[in-house]
């Protein structure tokens, strides 16, 4: 039975391009293409929220901003199971996303090339929630529920005016660029 996947010297051969009439030409093309184009970071963060607004942030090991639970989105994760199993992971909780409340494209920060984050609802939940954290230790110091002044205190720029966006329109999805409404949207 043929194998359908391009062999190596295929793949790498650009002199000729695949017959896109096959599906192993197909593969070929695409193949080319991923090897090819850029790869942007994806990030998925939550917004757990308690009474009076307040919303749960991670102090992290390894920054010295707080930040919104969440991380890395894996390849072929989706964004919303990247923050469920982030927040699993890293503080122990069962959380369900109950909406997409943001996508913020973020440009160059601190080192770190562009990246698009997808700012998730995670609902509202009691106070002692908290309480019952199972901190991932080489990740997380500790978890606080913080109120609009300790947001613009304790988080980067990005995410403060990110969450101050989210909390000023609490209707829809909004598409942000470094965490403001794009002009003209």
């Amino acid at each position: 039975m043929p194998h359908d996947e391009p062999t190596e010297d295929e793949v790498k051969d650009t002199t000729r391009r695949p017959d896109l009439g096959t599906e192993k030409g197909r593969r070929a093309f695409i193949r080319v293409l991923n090897s090819r184009l850029p790869k942007k970071r994806l990030i998925a963060q939550g917004v757990l929220r308690t009474d009076g607004d307040r919303v749960a942030l991670c102090q992290l090991v390894y920054k010295k901003d707080w930040d919104l639970p969440g991380g890395i989105v894996d390849p072929d994760e989706s964004p919303a199971s990247c923050v469920v199993r982030e927040v699993k992971e890293e503080l122990g909780l069962d959380v369900t996303v109950q909406g997409l409340l943001a996508v913020n494209w973020l440009p160059p920060y601190r080192g770190w090339d562009d990246a698009l984050l997808c700012l998730f609802d995670l609902g509202s939940v009691p106070a002692d929630t908290l309480d019952g954290a199972v901190l991932q230790k080489r990740e997380i110091k500790a978890v606080h529920w913080a109120d609009a002044a300790t947001v613009e205190a304790r988080t980067a720029p990005y995410t403060a005016a990110m969450l101050a966006e989210v909390v000023g329109d609490p209707d829809g999805t909004l598409f942000l660029e470094n965490s403001v409404p794009r002009e003209g949207m």
